[in-house]
C-alpha cells in the first residue's frame, strides 16, 4: 500500500494542467463523473449485501395517499429533522429517499463533532446534536450510535489563531463547555506522535468526538418510526405539486414520484447536492453548489489509539480517529465543482485528485511525523454542497408556502444536523423556530442573488477556501462583490470609501484618506490558472484588520465619531430597505405587524419593533405614516385607504419583506406591499452643526447674541482655549455662565448645513423630532424625516435615485464651512452602541424580546389594541423576565467585539452579543443578556447589585454595569439640545 510520502513524490512528478487562463468558470470543474465505489471506513454498516440498484424494486414500503409532512432525503438532516417532528408530536410525518439512507453525501462524511464555533448559536445547535447522538437516542431506542468521545484538539501556529482559540474558551464558560489552552509542552504530553516545535499552544475540549453516519441515521429512523413516522426508501420523488389560492399565494399541494403521489401541504428538501434539483421542481431557487470533498484512511498507527482528533486550521487539515489508524483530509483553496450533478448516484465516489489533495498530506505529515511512513488504506472523495456564505439553507422558501429547506450544510452536517433538525421541526409545526435561525434562513438571501450563478459560485468557493480562515470581527468577502451599488457609490469611491458588502449590497464602511480602494473582480485566489491581483490596494486595508487588537485603522474611525460628535457627519444609507405597505386594511395590518402605535397622524414616524407569535423580535424599523394621494410621485405611490414608509437596515431588508409577506397572507389582508429600496437613496446629516447652535434664553442675548458655542459634554480630548475642529468658535465663557445662570442652553435650529439646502423652517416647532415631511433640497424634492441612528440632532433624506448625487453635492457644499465629514458604517456601530441603540440581530435577533431587551416602549401594552405577540409579551411580563440586556463599560482599553464571557459575583451570567469602543466617553462598550444562575428573574435590583466583569481571551477585567445608555442618558441631544 502506498505511503503518503511517495504519494507527495507521485504528485509532484506528474502535475495536473492548469486549465487555461481566462477560459472562465467552466473550467474550475472535473469533467469526471462517479467512480466505482471504494473502500471506506463504514463499508461494512452500508454496503453489505447492496447488490444491483435496489430502485429497481420499488419503495420499501406502499406510499400513503396523504401526509402532514413529507421529508425529501435520507441524510443526516431529513433523518434529524423526521425524528424531531415526530418527537414534538407531529403525525402523518413520511421521509422519502430515492435509494437508501445515507446514500448521497452523508454515508461518506468523517463525523466530526466540535463542540465549539465563533457563534453562540451554533454552539447551541452543536450542544443538542451531542446530546442526541451520545445519549438520547440510545436511551430511547437501546441502540448504538457509534458516538465516540476521544476529544479535540485545535493547533494554533500563530499568535491570531491562540487568540481565536482563547475567544471560543471564554464563550464556551457561557455554555457549560470543557476547554483547556494547553501550552505546546502539555499538547506533546496529551499527543506524543504530534510535532509541537512550530505551535504557539492548542485548545483542547474533552468533551468532543465522533459520530458513525450510518449508525445514527439508523437509530434517527427506527426512533422516528416508534414515533408513527414512515420511512419509504428506494422513492425517487419526480415532481411538487403546486396550487394557488384565492390570494394568489403558491403554496404545496403534494409530491410525486415515480410509484405514486402523496397529498401533504408540507415539503421538506433535505436532498443536499440534489436540493437545487428538487428546488427546481417547486420553482424554488436553492443557491449551493456540489464540490468534491475528499480525505485519506491510513494504515494501522502505533501509539495512535484513543488520541483525540486534531483540527490544524492553518495548515487546513484535520486529523480523525479512525480506530487505530487516521483519516486525514482538509479544504484546499482549488477545489473541485461537480458541475452536472448526477441523479443516478449513490454510494459512489470520485477518483481523487492528488495534485489538489498534497497540500493536505504536507500539513499532516508536519504535524504527524509517523505519517509519512505511514501508507494509505482508502482514498474517499465524495461530493458535498456549500452555499455562499459557508451557512446552511433552512426555513420556509419565500416563492411556495410549505415548502421548507434543510440542505446546504458545507460539510457540517453530521454535527449541526441534532440542532438544525430540532429548530426545523419547530418551525414546520409552529412557525417559527426555537432559537434565532436568521443566520441559516434561506430569506436572508436578496432575490437577485440567489439565482446569479456567478455570484453563488464565487461566493461558495470562497467560503470553502476560507473554512479554516481565522473568523475575524472585520472581514470581508472579496468574492461576489459589487452585485448592489447605491447612486452615490462612484462619488464616495473617489473619496477613499472602504465598502463593506452586506448580501449583495457595497456600504460605506470607512473613509481611507489616502485615496479610493475599489473591490476589483473575485480572482479565485489565483486559482485555476487565474491570476492573484498584485497590489490590491482594498486587500491591503482588509489585511490589517485581520487582528483581535485595535486595528490601524482606529484612530481613522475615532475621527469620523468626534467628527459626529462635535461637528457634523453624512451617512450613505442608501442601502437600507424602503418599504410602503398601503391599502385599504393597511391601517388593520400595522396595528397588527407593528408593536408600536403607528396609527398616528400622516407626518409622524415611529420607531417599533415587529415580532413573532412568542414574542421574539423578527425586526426593527422606522414606520412614517403617509397621507392619502391619487397621484404617484417618485417619493409616494398612489393609493386609497392608509399608507405606511417603511425604512429597516438593508442586511436585512429581505428577512422584513418575507416576515410581512407572511403576515399579510396568514391575515388575508387587502393591501399591498411595494419595495422601492433600488428606487430611493438615503443619506443622513447628524450632529451638533446640522444646525446651528445659540443661546436660547433671551436674558443671555446682551452678553452673547450671536456667538456659536460648542457642544456642551465631556469630550476628553477638548483643551479650554482651543478652536473646535468644525470651525466653530468655542466660548469658554459658556462653562461658568451654566455654573452661574438658572438657564439651559437649547439648539435652536437656524440657518447652518440643513437650513442652507432644504426649503423649510427646521425649527423644533415647526419640525419636531420623530416626523417627516416632502421637501425640495437643493431643487430635488426628497423625504425629510427628523430621526437619529447615532444620538444627534439630525436628519434624514430619503432621495430618488436619479437625484441623490446633486443633493449630496449641495449638502456636502453646504457644510464644508462647519467641518461636515463623511462617515461610514463602522463608525456608525461605535456611535450607536454608545448612546445604546439596538441593533438587530445583534442586541435583537428573534428568540429575544423586547421587554428582555429594554424596548418595552415599543410595544403598546398599555392600549387594548392586539398585534402580533402581544399575548407571549404579556406572559412575560406577569412571570418576569428571566434574563435582560445590559450595558457595560470598561476603564481598561481592550477591543472587544463579542462573545466575551459575562461573570456576576464569581460566575458566569451570559456572554457579549455586541461590543465596540465608545469614542466620546473613551471606554470600551458592551452589551449583553445576563441571567440568574439560580433561574429566577432578573430584576434591576438584581442588575444593580451585582460585581461584574468581562472575560476576553481567558482575562477578565472589571466592568460597570449601566442600565441607561452612559453616554446623554437623557436624550438631549437628539432634541437639539445641547
Amino acid at each position: 500500500m502506498a505511503s503518503l510520502s511517495r504519494a507527495l513524490r507521485v504528485a509532484a512528478a506528474h502535475p495536473r494542467q492548469s486549465p487555461t487562463r481566462g477560459m472562465g468558470p467552466c473550467n474550475l470543474s472535473s469533467a469526471a463523473g462517479p467512480t466505482a465505489e471504494k473502500s471506506v471506513p463504514y463499508q461494512r454498516t452500508l454496503k453489505e449485501g447492496q447488490g444491483t440498484s435496489v430502485v429497481a424494486q420499488g419503495p420499501s414500503r406502499p406510499l400513503p395517499s396523504t401526509a402532514n409532512v413529507v421529508v425529501i432525503g435520507g441524510g443526516s438532516l431529513g433523518c434529524q429533522t423526521l425524528y424531531h417532528l415526530a418527537k414534538l408530536g407531529m403525525s402523518g410525518a413520511v421521509l422519502l429517499e430515492r435509494e437508501r439512507l445515507t446514500s448521497g453525501t452523508t454515508w461518506h462524511t468523517a463525523g466530526l463533532l466540535w463542540q465549539l464555533r465563533p457563534s453562540d448559536v451554533e454552539v447551541e445547535l452543536l450542544a443538542h446534536t451531542r446530546r442526541v447522538v451520545s445519549r438520547e437516542l440510545e436511551e430511547e431506542t437501546g441502540l448504538h450510535t457509534g458516538w465516540i468521545q476521544n476529544g479535540g484538539l485545535f493547533i494554533a501556529s500563530n499568535r491570531q489563531r491562540l487568540d481565536e482559540y482563547k475567544r471560543l474558551m471564554s464563550l464556551g464558560k457561557a455554555y457549560g463547555v470543557e476547554s483547556h489552552v494547553l501550552s505546546p509542552a502539555e499538547t506533546k504530553t496529551l499527543y506524543p506522535l504530534m510535532n509541537v516545535d512550530d505551535l504557539y499552544g492548542t485548545l483542547y475540549v474533552p468533551h468532543d468526538g465522533t459520530m458513525d453516519p450510518a449508525g445514527t441515521c439508523t437509530t434517527l429512523a427506527r426512533a422516528a418510526s416508534a414515533r408513527g413516522a414512515q420511512v419509504i426508501e428506494n422513492c425517487p420523488v419526480t415532481g411538487i405539486r403546486v396550487w394557488t389560492d384565492d390570494f394568489g399565494v403558491r403554496r404545496v399541494a403534494g409530491v410525486e414520484t415515480q410509484h405514486g403521489s402523496i397529498q401533504t401541504p408540507c415539503v421538506v428538501n433535505c436532498a443536499g447536492v440534489w436540493a437545487s434539483a428538487v428546488g427546481r421542481m417547486a420553482g424554488v431557487k436553492v443557491p449551493l453548489v456540489a464540490m468534491h470533498h475528499a480525505y485519506v484512511v491510513t494504515e494501522r498507527i502505533e501509539g495512535i489509539q484513543n488520541m483525540p482528533n486534531v483540527r490544524d486550521h492553518d495548515a487546513s487539515v484535520y486529523l480523525r480517529l479512525q480506530g487505530d489508524a487516521l483519516s486525514v483530509g482538509g479544504y484546499e483553496a482549488n477545489p473541485i465543482f461537480w458541475e452536472e450533478v448526477s441523479d443516478k448516484f449513490a454510494f459512489g465516489l470520485f477518483d481523487l485528485d492528488w495534485e489538489v489533495f498534497t497540500q493536505h498530506i504536507e500539513g499532516a505529515i508536519n504535524r504527524v511525523p509517523v505519517l509519512e511512513k505511514t501508507g494509505i488504506k482508502s482514498t474517499v472523495c465524495g461530493p458535498e454542497s456549500f452555499t455562499p456564505d459557508h451557512k446552511p439553507l433552512m426555513g420556509e422558501a419565500p416563492e411556495l408556502r410549505g415548502f421548507f429547506l434543510g440542505c446546504g450544510f458545507n460539510s457540517a452536517g453530521m454535527m449541526l444536523g441534532g440542532g438544525c433538525g430540532q429548530e426545523l421541526a419547530h418551525w414546520i409545526i409552529h412557525g417559527r423556530p426555537e432559537k434565532d435561525m436568521h443566520g441559516y434562513d434561506i430569506r436572508r438571501f436578496h432575490h437577485s442573488l440567489t439565482d446569479h450563478p456567478r455570484w453563488i459560485r464565487e461566493r461558495s468557493h470562497e467560503s470553502y477556501a476560507k473554512n479554516y480562515s481565522v473568523v475575524f470581527p472585520h472581514d470581508e468577502p472579496l468574492a461576489g462583490r459589487n452585485m448592489r451599488r447605491d447612486p452615490l457609490h462612484e462619488e464616495l469611491l473617489g473619496q477613499g470609501c472602504v465598502f463593506q458588502e452586506r448580501h449583495g449590497w457595497e456600504r460605506p464602511g470607512w473613509f481611507h484618506p489616502r485615496g479610493p480602494a475599489p473591490v476589483l473582480e473575485y480572482d479565485y485566489y489565483g486559482a485555476y490558472g487565474s491570476r492573484a491581483h498584485e497590489d490590491y490596494a482594498y486587500r491591503r486595508l482588509l489585511a490589517d484588520e485581520y487582528t483581535f487588537a485595535f486595528p490601524p485603522h482606529h484612530d481613522t474611525i475615532k475621527k469620523e465619531c468626534l467628527a459626529c460628535r462635535g461637528a457634523a457627519a453624512v451617512f450613505d444609507m442608501s442601502y437600507f430597505g424602503k418599504f410602503y405597505l398601503v391599502g385599504l386594511d393597511a391601517r388593520k395590518a400595522a396595528d397588527w405587524l407593528f408593536s408600536a402605535d403607528v396609527s398616528r397622524p400622516p407626518g409622524s414616524t415611529v420607531y417599533t419593533c415587529m415580532l413573532n407569535h412568542r414574542g421574539g423580535t423578527e425586526s426593527d424599523l422606522t414606520v412614517s405614516r403617509l397621507a392619502p394621494s391619487h397621484q404617484a410621485s417618485p417619493l409616494a405611490p398612489a393609493f386609497e385607504g392608509d399608507g405606511y414608509y417603511l425604512a429597516m437596515g438593508g442586511a436585512v431588508a429581505q428577512h422584513n419583506w418575507s416576515h410581512i409577506t407572511t403576515v399579510l397572507q396568514d391575515q388575508k389582508s387587502q393591501c399591498q406591499l411595494i419595495d422601492s429600496s433600488e428606487d430611493l437613496g438615503m443619506i443622513s446629516i447628524q450632529g451638533p452643526a446640522s444646525t446651528e447652535a445659540t443661546i436660547a434664553s433671551s436674558s443671555l442675548g446682551p452678553w452673547l447674541p450671536k456667538q456659536q458655542l460648542r457642544p456642551l459634554w465631556p469630550l476628553k480630548s477638548w483643551k479650554p482655549g482651543e478652536a473646535w475642529g468644525c470651525g466653530l468658535w468655542i466660548v469658554d465663557l459658556v462653562q461658568m455662565l451654566c455654573s452661574s445662570w438658572p438657564v439651559g442652553f437649547k439648539g435652536i435650529l437656524c440657518r447652518a448645513i440643513l437650513q442652507e439646502v432644504l426649503d423649510a423652517d427646521l425649527s423644533n416647532e415647526a419640525f419636531p423630532f420623530s416626523t417627516h415631511k416632502l421637501l425640495r433640497a437643493a431643487g430635488h424634492l426628497v423625504r425629510a424625516m427628523r430621526l437619529s441612528f447615532v444620538g444627534e440632532l439630525g436628519w434624514e433624506l430619503h432621495i430618488p435615485k436619479a437625484s441623490c448625487v446633486p443633493v449630496y453635492r449641495a449638502v456636502m457644499a453646504a457644510g464644508a464651512k462647519h467641518g461636515l465629514i463623511n462617515a461610514g458604517y463602522r463608525a456608525i456601530d461605535s456611535l450607536s452602541i454608545e448612546k445604546g441603540y439596538r441593533h438587530w440581530h445583534a442586541d435583537l435577533r428573534p428568540d429575544d424580546s423586547p421587554l428582555e431587551a429594554g424596548l418595552a416602549f415599543t410595544c403598546k401594552l398599555k392600549s387594548p389594541v392586539p398585534f402580533l405577540g402581544r399575548e407571549a409579551l404579556e406572559q412575560q411580563r406577569a412571570a418576569g423576565l428571566r434574563r435582560r440586556l445590559v450595558c457595560f463599560t470598561m476603564e481598561d482599553k481592550v477591543p472587544m467585539f463579542g462573545l466575551e464571557a459575562i461573570w456576576r459575583n464569581g460566575q458566569v451570567v451570559g456572554h457579549v452579543r455586541r461590543a465596540d469602543f465608545g469614542f466620546a466617553i473613551d471606554k470600551t462598550i458592551a452589551y449583553g443578556y445576563i441571567h440568574d444562575p439560580s433561574g429566577g428573574p432578573v430584576s434591576l435590583d438584581f442588575v444593580k447589585s451585582g460585581d461584574y466583569a468581562l472575560e476576553r481571551m481567558g482575562v477578565t477585567y472589571g466592568a460597570q454595569a449601566h442600565l441607561k445608555s452612559p453616554f446623554d442618558p437623557n436624550n438631549k441631544r437628539v432634541k437639539g439640545i445641547y
